[in-house]
């Protein structure tokens, strides 16, 4: 027999924009939450319908990454007629979901304390730049600034270059599972307990949460983290990337194990018993000589040559692919990592797939929905308007 996927019976509304927030709901609607995208009709709706090079008119490539199985109503809350409708939706859903500035969700009613007497088991997720306190509550912030204001920038990049992000948003990214975990966890707790409450996430937590065990040697121990040659690891040797006659393989030797196996397949059985390189410490303290000696070796054969031979003897390496290589790995596609959708715009859209596995796997996935798309079957159908009370809250404002 066959079931519902996991969150069917989850309703979320989503005042979300962009990239962070968007991103950690897009989970959600990939294992079967009805997300409700507010749009405000304002500004044209989400600011990511517009990022270029790949848009045109409401529709872009980066919208339909982060928006695909979602529905999306244009609705003014800041009117009374359109504040009436999302009171009225929050009546029927499970939790409102955000990524505005950390002051702006007290100021535009989006919080329990507002919401509770609509529905007291809902669930208010705020994820914002720096939190709802502290003195950067009420600043904008973005991935980028976050990466440097965190101390990731410092540690990223070739040692005496300038300071560089990561080639992808992570704080963004990262920030977008956070908030989708604490949604899941205040919604576990309001169906136990019959009362919702507030999730308060930010991407500056986010951030300064994933120094992880960085920050604690920092804090505990002194020391002054610093970049690293080849994106070594700060203290594991040999642990990083290494050029081959054709591009870069990355060796990683986190156990002892490895390191034996590493020395025998390439040829320098001589390592095994040289006592410069007997123990963690005295690896990481004689890298200097020992990766010049790797280097020697790997220069003289290809990538996938030393692939073929490291993943043979058991040892954990990979190529640096580059974004084309990767999408098309056999891991990739035996991990369904690639969706389709179709548009009436765009055409066929190849993206990556959420990595969130729990029961079953969604068969179909729908690409983004156009700004209000939704809106009338969400009027009529869930909330249960009738044609003349559409057209008073539409003549009132309520939509735009």
């Amino acid at each position: 027999m066959s079931r519902p996927l996991p969150l069917a019976d989850v309703r979320i509304l989503a005042v979300e924009q962009y990239g962070a927030g968007p991103f950690g709901s897009v989970h959600l609607a990939d294992l079967g939450a009805d997300v409700i995208k507010i749009e405000d009709p304002r500004t044209g709706g989400d600011i990511g319908r517009y990022v270029p090079p790949y848009a045109q008119d409401e529709d872009s490539l980066f919208f339909e990454t982060f928006n695909r199985n979602k529905r999306s109503i244009s609705l003014d809350i800041s009117t009374p007629a359109g504040r009436r409708v999302f009171e009225d939706l929050v009546r029927h859903a499970d939790a409102v979901y955000s990524n505005l500035r950390g002051d702006v969700p007290g100021k535009l009613g989006l919080t329990y304390e507002t919401l509770r007497h609509v529905n007291p088991r809902i669930v208010c997720c705020s994820l914002s730049a720096y939190g709802m306190t502290g003195p950067r509550a009420g600043q904008p912030g973005y991935d980028y600034v976050l990466q440097g204001l965190a101390g990731w920038m410092s540690l990223t990049g070739e040692p005496g270059g300038p300071p560089a992000k990561t080639g992808l948003s992570l704080v963004d990214f990262s920030g977008g599972f956070v908030a989708a975990l604490s949604l899941l966890t205040g919604l576990h707790a309001a169906r136990r307990d019959g009362i919702g409450l507030d999730c308060d996430v930010s991407l500056f937590d986010t951030a300064i949460s994933l120094l992880t065990y960085v920050g604690t040697w920092h804090m505990s121990a002194g020391h002054v983290p610093a970049r690293t040659s080849r994106s070594a690891h700060p203290s594991l040797v040999p642990f990083q990337n290494f050029p081959t006659a054709d591009g870069w393989i990355v060796v990683s030797c986190p156990k002892e194990k490895f390191w034996q196996r590493l020395v025998r397949a390439v040829g320098l059985d001589e390592l095994t018993d040289d006592e410069r390189y007997a123990t963690f410490e005295d690896r990481r303290r004689n890298g200097a000589e020992l990766i010049a000696a790797l280097d020697a070796v790997f220069s003289t054969q290809t990538t996938a040559h030393w692939v073929a031979v490291l993943t043979a003897a058991g040892v954990p390496c990979g190529p640096v692919n580059d974004v084309e290589q990767a999408l098309q790995d056999p891991q990739t596609a035996a991990r369904q990592m690639v969706i389709t959708t179709e548009h009436p715009a765009l055409g066929e859209i190849r993206q990556p797939a959420s990595p969130v596995r729990a029961g079953p796997d969604r068969v179909t996935h729908e690409r983004a929905p156009r700004r209000h798309e939704n809106g009338a079957e969400i009027l009529r159908d869930l909330l249960g308007y009738d044609e003349a009370e559409r057209a008073a809250l539409t003549a009132a404002g309520a939509f735009g």
